[in-house]
């Protein structure tokens, strides 16, 4: 195989061939053939092709032949075959205009994009925006992206896009937002500025540079614009085919307005200054519509609408000035209807202004006169005019634009998108092309400078030898204009001659720079006109019309005419031109320049305002242009250049010629040509490494990777000037990784031709075998028929004879070795069986002796732990009984004491009742009277009464609950009693009355029924308190059985472990027990914290419960009540159950009040945590499912027939009976919808990092695919690095999920959701960054994303989730992998792939199919044709044009309903909290 070139064409500029034979040093011509088998010849060397696997690279420079021919293929490849506009060229962006919408700048795309480095994605205008954000932020520099390019290069939509790329991506520092603002701006300046033209239906009549500025933050705080050389011309004339500016032609649309109904308007075709180009209308463009676009983008810039009305009469007049004609034979009069109009509109005198647009003042030095002037001249004063009106009013709206988007806070920084003009040349080029020309030799030799430092720099950094590269300095140049005595610096001196002319000018030019500056020409058969050699191409000037043009004269009688007008606008827009005017501000006939810098203009000394305004426009325009050129110098830049590939806008058509010229003259070829000088192809050792393994044996590959590449590229490359290794990069000049890609090509051929001679060896063989055993076979039957047939009668009888004694032989023989065999193994069974017999009575005899031996041992075992047991019971009993006697004997002493102390206190009772038996004593002597029967009677009832006192106060001694009584009031009334009986029983009932003469029975008797109605309500109040401990010690006696059979469970399954494991169980469980124990001390702790301030916050809490209550809300609700293990005492979804039995308690007391605080506080609560902790995974899941568990706890309880049916008959004794809280479950339902969002968002923000290099980036499968060479936009590399995510990253992630979430009990159906919403992220964002990277976009890609998908569902086996619906999430990935490994040729693949993707849309396998990039020389590209044949086949199918996922998306969530089994009554609460009394409910 020869080598491939490219020679020169004609028609398609380059065209490849081939060469017959080698080429040997000394050859004059060459012989070659084309692609359509042509023979031609060649002289001098062509420039050599790239390999096809170079071809259709992302970046110009990764191609190893740098040169025009190789960057046009490149260009049209991508371009035509895999439909992308974008393509890198070192630090220049290419964009080429498609001429149709592409779905390539939604929010998805802009979100992909976002905080991606620039080379892991595919060229956009998206990267270099991002780009420019990061390093603005990253390197704390104002940056700057210059998108040039020709008319209909599509330079407006690319800054368009690169604006909006900023406003969503910072967004807006304050409430105005302000990034809306600068994208309302874009309307109004192309309405104004913008027109149609035979190139471009929307083509910038000016170039602009628009600074929008970041706070701190980085955030969107304001914007400034700055433009240049508006085409003012266009107001008053526009070629064939053309518009004027799109305002006046939306006017005219929105003429029957009621509100333009007083401007008097008409049709476009009506009005002098809009019917000239005989095009007023533009296909799919609604004029009316977008002059209602123009009204709200002012609106929302702050432009009033009196100011808008006001703009609308100034446009509308311009329009009647255009149609004010003049006399045929001199100017002094012209119609009447449009001038009056004009000047109603205006607000001006008609007098006045026809006066003067027919008289011109002339001043000499000793008079002034007034001079009538011609029909031409009035012409062209009135076109004057009215292009003064148009360029005044469109700086106004500029100024009023920038007040609008002027920021309140300070700048700190700035991003400066410039949309400029191109290099033009037409057939005849006058004033205005010259100044976009110099303009664009300028921004070139800026462009040059700073390619020129970047690749200084990557040499020093990388410490490479810095030889001087030669580069295109474009100075002399732009000497040749600027300079003193330059092209614009003799037409200011021309202009300042009263009788200057245009052919006087060309003379000048002609006498100071022809034959002297190799860079000036004058054409052969021209004196008017002049050629200027610039860097893209020579141009020829025509001389006519530049002195008038740089004038820009107006009649200044006209302009006093103007802001004497009454319409108070009008005289706005000229009150400035008597101060210096700014070096933007004046105009040439043909465009305007403007310019918007902060910067503070020098004090003007009286007298030099009108020398100021006598300033020329190419003067204005130079010190423009030097302002401009200081703001990019004092930015980063970034290069955007903007390709038109046809002239008649027909969507990707390629013509090779117009995009030569365009390369040539926007510096691309340029920056190839500075990279190919030098070392344009760098690689890193790894990369090197990776990719050119198959170079090196066995024993050339060390530890060190630098000196491996070093050892081996000294063996493959002889000459070292063609590399440089650098401090982490390998730098080849140009043309070696061709080669070195060709010795690894040829080296795999090799190899593979090796394993295909191998394999085919092994295969012949293996067949070789099979058929010579078959010849055998079939050979050995053949001989054995002949011989058969050979063998006569007799033989055959003589055989068989043979046979027969030979059998009977045969038979002897073998039974008597049968028989000596049979004998020898009876005799050896024998021995055998009498040798194991009697071993086996031995074993049982032993074991006999045993078990008599164990017996005995083990009875005296027992009996030995049974008395040490008993001795050990008895001496406990006995410490303890000696310690109650003591409680006892310390008790009664106490006792003792108190009755001694009370019996001092009442000695005086005791004497009393000693008087009391003296005088019955005395009494008894005498007799009896017999009217004491009433007293005897109630002393009868005093006694009984009295008796059972007795009895009562001996049961109440003898029990506890004697003691929480007083002990003085027992001690009294018992001996009272013991007084009282005594004395009743030796008196006789005659004595009775005696003994109440002072009352003292009676009082004695009133004493007693006070202590026993007192003794009989603390013996009902003390039964009542038996009876609660009673119940209570019940239910502990019941859950400590629970525990017990919980801890006999955990005992039977470590019993059932191995040792090892049953150590590791035991540890766990210990563990657990002191988390346990640890949480209620934090718990605890926690508690303590909550002061009383905070519980004095909640004014309608008043009991000790309801602070009881509070204080466990604000417990539950601090961010440490989290399960860090599953703990025996606490179970998952603690807090749900205690704040539901908090709500049943509250039910309980039917407070209606309580209840909605307690359900309002709990839902503020959970928000306030979320909104707190929002950011961590394990706070959200846990809140979610605690709000989970607490909704269907609400629901389980609710009495309601649906929800009861699972509930234990234990379970419905709970449920609530005064309240419906029907309203509140939607409202916990909603927040739960809430949490899981939030949930969803928290889980994306830790996985999105992961996903892009973990599952396309990392080489899972090792040594797949090799890297391919890059250029200047160096990719992430796919070896794992320390701190790069893997694919076992990623996994380890989804178990740090799935654990977190099973440890806080959340139901099983939500975690299946959680899981399908991570898998469709982890598979969206997969997709996405797949179709935007066309390096991952291969066949061995494609196995290592199948083989990844593959870990994931091993997952989802594992945690038994495969009917969560996580799978089919993954299913558009999974057919993306397919489709990239398939075959892709014939119909039938076509076929397949469209009965295969029905999970992709059109779009996304179209997609794919064009990023198709072979890794090896071995595979093949997808033609177009086959792509077009999947489109036809695909046609019909209805599905969504959006090309990438929406990653964002979020499934509907569900709670369904789960019952808990676990019972309210055996939740262990924490005694910390003081909840005990929620649980007696």
């Amino acid at each position: 195989m020869y080598a491939r070139v490219w020679i020169p064409d004609p028609e398609e500029v380059w065209k490849s061939a081939e060469l017959l034979k080698d080429y040997k040093p000394g050859d004059k011509v060459l012989q070659l053939r084309l692609e359509e088998g042509k023979v031609s010849l060649c002289i001098e060397l062509p420039p050599l092709r790239n390999p096809d696997i170079l071809v259709g690279e992302n970046d110009l420079t990764a191609l190893s032949y740098l040169h025009e021919p190789a960057v046009l293929h490149n260009l049209k490849v991508r371009f035509i075959d895999s439909k992308l506009i974008y393509t890198y060229c070192g630090i220049v962006l290419v964009a080429i205009n498609p001429y149709e919408q592409l779905p390539i700048y939604g929010e998805d795309i802009i979100n992909a994009y976002s905080g991606q480095n620039m080379g892991d994605m595919d060229p956009h205008i998206f990267a270099v925006a991002e780009e420019a954000y990061k390093q603005m932020a990253r390197d704390e520099r104002n940056q700057s992206i210059i998108v040039s390019g020709e008319s209909g290069a599509g330079k407006t939509v690319s800054a368009k896009y690169a604006m909006r790329y900023f406003a969503t991506v910072s967004g807006s520092a304050s409430e105005a937002n302000v990034e809306e603002k600068v994208l309302a701006s874009n309307p109004i300046m192309e309405s104004i500025g913008n027109a149609k033209t035979t190139r471009n239906d929307n083509s910038s009549r000016f170039g602009k540079y628009i600074e929008i500025g970041f706070d701190k933050r980085y955030r969107i705080i304001g914007a400034n614009m700055r433009t240049y050389l508006l085409e003012k011309s266009r107001v008053v004339f526009q070629a064939e085919e053309e518009r004027n500016y799109h305002i006046f032609y939306q006017l005219c649309a929105s003429a029957a307005l009621p509100e333009f109904k007083t401007l008097r308007l008409g049709n476009a075709n009506y009005f002098h200054y809009t019917k000239q180009g005989g095009s007023p209308v533009i296909d799919g463009v609604d004029d009316a519509k977008e002059m209602a676009n123009t009204r709200q983008a002012c609106t929302l810039l702050g432009i009033s609408d009196s100011y808008q009305m006001g703009i609308f009469r100034i446009l509308a007049g311009i329009l009647h000035l255009g149609n004010v004609e003049f006399a045929s034979r001199d100017s002094d009069s012209c119609t009447h209807e449009p001038l009056t109009i004009f000047c109603d509109l205006m607000g001006v005198e008609y007098e006045e202004m026809a006066h003067w647009l027919c008289h011109r003042k002339l001043a000499t030095a000793t008079e002034t006169y007034i001079k009538p002037i011609s029909k031409l001249h009035a012409i062209n004063a009135r076109d004057a005019l009215a292009k003064h009106i148009y360029a005044n009013l469109f700086n106004w709206i500029v100024d009023h634009v920038n007040k609008a988007l002027h920021a309140t806070v300070k700048q700190h920084s700035f991003i400066g998108v410039l949309d400029i003009y191109g290099f033009e040349t037409f057939e005849i080029n006058s004033f205005e092309q010259f100044c976009i020309n110099y303009a664009n030799e300028k921004l070139q030799q800026q462009f040059n400078m700073h390619v020129f430092k970047l690749e200084q720099e990557e040499y020093m950094k990388e410490q490479i030898p810095w030889t001087l590269i030669d580069f295109y300095d474009n100075q002399p140049c732009i000497n040749l204009i600027e300079a003193k005595m330059g092209v614009l610096d003799l037409l200011d001196e021309e202009c300042k001659m009263p009788k200057g002319s245009d052919d006087s000018w060309a003379q000048k030019l002609y006498n100071t720079h022809l034959n002297k500056c190799a860079l000036f020409e004058k054409p052969r058969m021209s004196n008017k006109a002049f050629i200027i050699k610039h860097f893209a191409d020579k141009v020829e000037y025509q001389c006519e019309g530049f002195l008038e043009k740089n004038k820009d004269t107006v009649y200044e009688e006209q302009i006093k005419v103007l802001k004497s007008s009454k319409f108070k606008l009008l005289p706005e827009l000229f009150q400035d031109e008597e101060k210096v005017l700014s070096p933007t501000s004046a105009t040439p006939s043909g465009r305007v320049p403007l310019s918007r810098m902060p910067i503070k203009p020098a004090k003007a000394r009286p007298g030099q305002a009108s020398k100021e305004h006598k300033k020329t426009v190419g003067h204005q325009f130079r010190n423009s242009l030097h302002l401009l050129m200081e703001t990019l110098n004092a930015t980063t830049p970034h290069y955007v250049r903007c390709i038109k590939p046809n002239d008649f806008k027909f969507p990707f058509t390629f013509d090779e010629k117009r995009a030569v010229q365009q390369l040539r003259a926007c510096g691309v070829l340029e920056t190839i040509r500075i990279s190919a000088a030098g070392f344009p192809s760098r690689w890193t050792y790894q990369e090197f490494f990776s990719r050119y393994r198959v170079l090196m044996k066995q024993r050339d590959v060390l530890g060190d990777r630098k000196q491996t590449c070093k050892n081996v590229l000294e063996k493959l490359i002889q000459d070292k000037d063609k590399y440089q290794f650098g401090k982490t990069k390998i730098f080849f000049r140009a043309g070696q990784v061709a080669y070195l890609e060709k010795i690894r090509a040829d080296k795999l051929r090799a190899a593979c031709i090796r394993i295909q001679k191998t394999i085919r060896g092994w295969l012949m063989r293996k067949k070789y075998i099979r058929m010579r055993k078959a010849a055998i076979t079939i050979q050995r039957h053949v001989r054995g028929y002949q011989a058969r047939c050979c063998i006569t009668a007799t033989a055959k009888n003589k055989t068989r004879a043979a046979i027969t004694i030979q059998k009977f032989q045969r038979m002897y023989v073998v039974r008597k070795r049968y028989q000596c065999m049979r004998d020898a193994t009876i005799a050896l069974q024998a021995l055998l069986r009498g040798y194991m017999v009697r071993n086996r009575y031995q074993m049982m005899l032993r074991e006999h002796k045993s078990v008599v031996i164990q017996k005995h041992v083990r009875g005296w075992l027992a009996r030995r732990r049974y008395r040490r047991t008993l001795r050990a019971i008895v001496y406990l009993q006995c410490c303890y009984r000696r310690m109650m006697a003591k409680r006892e004997l310390k008790k009664l002493k106490i006792e003792a004491r108190s009755v001694e102390r009370y019996k001092k206190l009442h000695i005086g009772l005791e004497n009393k009742i000693m008087q009391l038996q003296r005088k019955i004593d005395e009494q008894v002597k005498g007799s009896p009277s017999p009217a004491s029967g009433k007293p005897c009677q109630r002393l009868g009832y005093l006694s009984q009464h009295c008796g059972r006192s007795q009895n009562a106060l001996n049961f109440l001694g003898k029990g506890a609950c004697v003691m929480s009584l007083p002990c003085h009031l027992f001690t009294i009334t018992y001996i009272s009693c013991i007084f009282l009986n005594t004395f009743l029983e030796r008196q006789s009932p005659q004595d009775y009355h005696m003994l109440n003469e002072d009352g003292e029975l009676w009082l004695a008797y009133e004493g007693l029924k006070q202590a026993n109605r007192l003794l009989e309500s603390q013996l009902q109040s003390q039964k009542k308190s038996h009876e609660n401990e009673l119940e209570s010690l019940r239910g502990e006696i019941q859950s400590l059985k629970e525990e017990n059979n919980r801890q006999q469970q955990l005992l039977a399954q470590n019993l059932q472990l191995p040792p090892e494991a049953r150590i590791e169980a035991s540890l766990q469980h210990e563990i657990t027990r002191l988390t346990n124990e640890n949480l209620v001390r934090e718990m605890m702790l926690q508690e303590l914290a909550w002061g009383l301030t905070d519980l004095l916050q909640l004014p309608h809490i008043t009991s000790s419960n309801d602070l009881t209550l509070t204080k466990t809300m604000c417990v539950c609700f601090s961010q440490e009540l989290k399960p860090r293990g599953v703990a025996v005492n606490l179970i998952p979804g603690l807090p749900a159950y205690i704040l539901f039995m908090c709500v049943r308690h509250a039910d309980y007391l039917n407070d209606d009040q309580k209840v909605r605080s307690l359900l309002t506080s709990t839902i503020n609560g959970i928000k306030k945590v979320l909104k707190k902790r929002g950011d961590d995974f394990e706070t959200v899941s846990f809140w979610l499912s605690n709000t989970c568990r607490f909704l269907h706890c609400l629901k389980q309880y609710s009495g309601e027939e649906g929800f009861m049916k699972h509930n234990t008959p234990r379970q419905n004794e709970h449920c609530l009976t005064n309240f419906d809280l029907a309203e509140y479950r939607q409202v916990l339902s909603d927040l739960a919808i809430q949490i899981y969002q939030q949930l969803v968002r928290v889980l994306e923000n830790i996985l999105q990092p992961m996903i892009v290099s973990g599952m396309l980036e990392h080489e899972t499968i090792q040594g797949v695919s090799g890297v391919k060479p890059t250029g200047l936009r160096k990719r992430t590399s796919s070896i794992a690095d320390e701190g790069t995510y893997t694919l076992d990253s990623i996994i380890r992630q989804l178990n740090s999920f799935h654990s977190v979430m099973c440890q806080h009990g959340m139901d099983p159906e939500l975690i299946k959701q959680v899981v399908k919403q991570m898998f469709y992220i982890i598979g969206a964002v997969t997709l996405n960054n797949l179709l935007l990277r066309k390096d991952m976009c291969s066949w061995s890609k494609g196995m290592q994303i199948r083989y990844n998908v593959s870990q994931l569902e091993e997952w989802l086996r594992d945690k038994n989730l495969m009917n969560s619906g996580a799978k089919e999430t993954l299913e558009p990935l999974i057919q993306a992998a397919q489709l990239l490994q398939v075959k892709k040729k014939t119909d039938e693949d076509a076929e397949a792939i469209c009965s295969m993707c029905n999970a992709l849309t059109t779009a996304q396998i179209v997609k794919v199919l064009n990023l198709y990039t072979p890794v090896n020389e071995f595979e093949e590209r997808v033609l177009v044709s086959f792509i077009r044949t999947i489109q036809v086949r695909l046609r019909d199918r209805k599905d969504s044009p959006q090309l990438l996922m929406d990653a964002k998306h979020i499934f509907p969530v569900t709670f369904p309903f789960n019952p808990s089994s676990l019972a309210l009554e055996t939740i262990q609460i924490p005694a910390s909290l003081g909840l005990g009394f929620i649980s007696r409910v």
